[in-house]
Parts: structure tokens; C-alpha cells; sequence
């Protein structure tokens, strides 16, 4: 069973849906199955530097108003600790996410793709890390065993990244998390672990 899941590492959707994906393969009695991390970018053209909170971001993408703004964010935090993860949006610090991306494409190659995209989510929400900086980014890498700053100083595995992006393009992906099985079956957002796992126990049985 192949499963590919479009994300992005500045998506809450995509950290707790991740996290319950993950719960339902330890529960999942068949062959476990190969997963596969496509990149998506929430905010392409947002500046690695900026300046805007979680707050105004709500305001301006979605047209939210403050206190709506706020009960979403408490939602998503809220949801976060049942899954078990620390969302806290007043630590985050928001940025451009290519070169996250690129790094995680490079972990493929390290054999390190979960470790490596699970350190850059808990930088990013939990720790308020500048996930933007290639400093950072380059810390981040080192603390599990890889080094990034010749990928970092280059342009390596921007291909990669587009790639995945042109194909969600393709496949019509508006909304993100997007988990593809098999390149037949989809499932959008953050379901809870028991959808996942009755979807897995379908195709195994199949």
C-alpha cells in the first residue's frame, strides 16, 4: 500500500493529521505501507522575513474576523492536544517554507524523511523556531544526525518540490493535508485515526 500525503509544515491541518495517520499504521495488522511526502506550499509567496502572526493571517487569507480568528486558533490548539502535540500560535513565527521542504526531500536520501519533517513541525509549533532560516534549518538537520548546509547553499530539490506541487496542481489539490492510497483513494484533512484505519483495512482486504 503506497499512501502519498501533500503537506506543508506551516499547516496545523497537516501536523495533527500527520499524527493520526501515523496512530492508525501502529494499529493497521497488514503490511505496513510505504508513505510517501509530496510538498505543498500554504503561502508561496510569503517572505522568509515577515512580520505577520498566525492572527492576521486567519484575517487576511480566510476574511476572518478577530474573534473568529481567535476561536479558530483555540480549536486547533485544542485538537492538537488530543492528538498529543503542542500547537501554541504565539510562538509561531510565520515564513516562506521552500527550503523546509527542500530539506525533507534531501532526508529522503538520508533515510531520515519522518525524523526530519517531524523535528521542522515541533520547531515550528511547539518551539517557535524561524523554520524560514537556513540557519535554523541547518541546526535542525544536525540534530539528527544530517548535514544540510551544502543542500542549503545550493538550489538542490527545488525540482523535487515543484514537482509535487504541479502535481497537485494536476490532480486538482485545493486543500491540504491530501493523503492519495494507492493513487485511487483520498482523504482530505485531519480525520480522526479510526477513518484512516477503516480505509487501510479496506484496501488490505480488497
Amino acid at each position: 500500500m503506497k499512501i502519498e500525503i501533500w503537506f506543508d509544515v506551516a499547516c496545523p491541518y497537516c501536523y495533527i493529521g500527520l499524527k493520526h495517520l501515523e496512530n492508525a499504521i501502529k494499529l493497521h495488522a497488514g503490511e505496513q505501507p510505504n508513505v510517501v511526502l509530496r510538498s505543498f506550499e500554504l503561502d508561496p509567496e510569503i517572505a522568509v522575513d515577515n512580520n505577520e502572526t498566525q492572527y492576521i493571517t486567519l484575517t487576511r487569507q480566510y476574511k476572518l474576523s478577530p474573534l473568529r480568528a481567535k476561536q479558530t486558533i483555540d480549536s486547533i490548539a485544542a485538537a492538537g492536544h488530543v492528538a498529543g502535540l503542542i500547537i501554541d500560535f504565539d510562538k509561531v513565527i510565520r515564513t516562506n517554507t521552500f527550503d523546509a521542504h527542500r530539506l525533507i526531500h534531501f532526508a529522503v536520501d538520508e533515510g531520515k524523511q519522518v525524523e526530519m519533517n517531524h523535528r521542522i513541525f515541533k520547531a515550528y509549533f511547539e518551539e517557535g523556531k524561524h523554520i524560514g532560516s537556513k540557519k535554523q534549518l541547518i541546526t535542525l538537520a544536525s540534530e539528527i544526525g544530517i548535514d544540510a548546509k551544502p543542500l542549503l547553499e545550493s538550489d538542490s530539490y527545488s525540482a523535487e518540490v515543484r514537482a509535487d506541487e504541479h502535481r497537485a496542481q494536476r490532480i486538482g489539490i485545493g486543500k491540504i493535508p491530501f493523503f492519495l492510497f494507492n493513487e485511487k483513494y483520498s482523504i482530505t484533512g485531519a480525520q480522526p485515526v479510526t477513518v484512516f484505519a477503516e480505509l487501510m483495512k479496506r484496501i488490505s482486504d480488497s
